[in-house]
This record gives C-alpha cells, structure tokens and sequence, in this order.
C-alpha cells in the first residue's frame, strides 16, 4: 500500500508549481493527473461504498467509539464490496501519513498491480465477506452461566418426571 500513500505537501506543492512554470511560459493549462492513492476516513469511504467506487475497504479494529465503523461491515456486504478487519489505527494511520486511521479505501491501482489486489479481494471474501453467519453463529462461545444450566435442568427434570407419570 506505501505506492499509494497520498502525495505529501512537498510533492503536491511541486507538482502545482510545475503547472503555474509552463503556464507562465505561455503554454496552455494542462491539468495534471492526481496520482492513484488510498481514500482515508468514515465519510469518505463510506461514500465511495455508495457509489460503488471501493475495490477494498480495510477497517481497524482498535476504533473508539466502535460506533463509528460499526456500520461498515454491514453496508460492504449489501453494496457487495470485500472488506476486511485489520489490527491497529496506527497502522492505517502510517499508510495516509497521519497518527491514526480508523477506516482505508483502494479505489484504483496500476494495472501491473492488479493481479496482487484481485488476490487480496479474493482472499477478503473469502475471510470476511463470506464468513460472516459462520462467524456470527460462534459469538460468545455457547457456554452457558450457573443460573442458566440451573434451570435447564430443572426444566428437563420436570420433563422426566412427566414422562415417567405418563408411562408408569
């Protein structure tokens, strides 16, 4: 991801001044292109979701309140976007060139490196996207607490007890 950091301000100030030098020299106005780079942040990743631009979105799993990404599985898998749940804010943060980063969008790449992005879309899916009733049904590990078992057993003495009545 460090080949789509966004530019610093040194680079973007150099490369406007390169703009306003051929401009001053008489040429025409030529726009120059933005490099391809990482989207940071709930909003914008969050639209780029909505329209459907996101190829991957990366979210961190040390995010307070959890609130604020909360939503974001949910909305990647009815927008059918792979998504997936990495360790650390402060390891987005680095990629964006900030302290922090709760949530990372790659909207496009070169195209020498597409065939390692559908690689990591795959394996998302298949972690992440595709996982989820399989990770849903797991939650809280099915173990019961004493006042809990307590009852179910008093439940299935009473149910022995009246199935003893109705046989004997």
């Amino acid at each position: 991801m460090d080949k789509y950091r966004p530019e610093t301000k040194k680079q973007k100030k150099a490369r406007l001044m390169s703009r306003a030098s051929e401009r001053a020299k008489g040429k025409d106005d030529v726009p120059t292109k933005r490099p391809l780079m990482v989207r940071s942040g709930v909003n914008t990743v969050t639209t780029l979701i909505e329209q459907k631009k996101a190829q991957l979105v990366v979210i961190a799993h040390d995010v307070d309140p959890i609130e604020i990404v909360l939503f974001l599985p949910a909305l990647c898998r009815k927008m059918n976007v792979p998504y997936c749940i990495v360790k650390g804010k402060a390891r987005l943060g680095r990629v964006v060139r900030r302290k922090t980063a709760t949530c990372l969008a790659i909207t496009q790449v070169n195209p020498e490196d597409r065939s390692s992005l559908n690689k990591l879309v795959d394996a998302t899916r298949t972690n992440f996207n595709e996982r989820v009733d399989e990770i849903r049904r797991h939650w809280g590990g099915g173990v019961m607490g004493e006042k809990s078992q307590a009852k179910v057993r008093k439940l299935e003495k009473a149910k022995a007890k009246e199935l003893q009545k109705k046989m004997g």
